[in-house]
């Protein structure tokens, strides 16, 4: 990995980061004022509400730590290791739980006329495509496994023929 492209991407993760943590020291305490205003029908609404995007925030920040640390391993060559499944499995579990919030915000939204069916439906479809990142990246981590194993063998077969000589 260039030297360029590891210092862009870590630009980009950093300002996400940044950001994230903006979300949640700013935009969630302005959101829960904005819920207190609620008609008491929707009341209920408020909770699960302010839970699901503070979830939904601490899930994107343990993707992009993680990303950080697969990064670092690229950069070092030391990404083909069995070290860097931890990091994998992280992420592909922190896109599922993604997905059960999305999905769980639609459900909260879904019964009475809080929000228009349009979108629940959108938000079933945004659960979907979430999840889907999560089979992406379970996709990904099976070419970890060759590229490890055949990593493996190679510096096996290095050794034998190190023996050899």
């Amino acid at each position: 990995m260039g030297r360029l492209t590891v210092l862009a991407l870590r630009a980009v993760m950093a300002a996400l980061l940044a950001g994230s943590l903006g979300i949640q020291a700013v935009l969630v305490p302005l959101m829960a004022g904005d819920l207190e205003g609620l008609d008491a029908e929707y009341a209920y609404l408020r909770v699960p509400l302010l839970l699901i995007v503070v979830l939904g925030v601490v899930t994107a920040q343990v993707v992009l730590v993680c990303v950080w640390r697969l990064v670092t391993m690229a950069r070092r060559g030391t990404v083909f290791s069995h070290a860097a499944f931890r990091y994998v499995h992280i992420v592909i579990g922190a896109f599922v739980a993604a997905a059960l919030l999305v999905f769980a915000l639609g459900a909260l939204l879904a019964p009475g006329e809080a929000v228009a069916p349009g979108v629940v439906a959108l938000l079933g479809g945004a659960g979907l495509a979430v999840l889907g990142i999560a089979l992406v990246v379970l996709v990904l981590r099976m070419l970890l496994a060759q590229a490890v194993a055949r990593d493996v063998e190679a510096s096996r077969m290095r050794a034998e023929l190190a023996e050899v000589i």
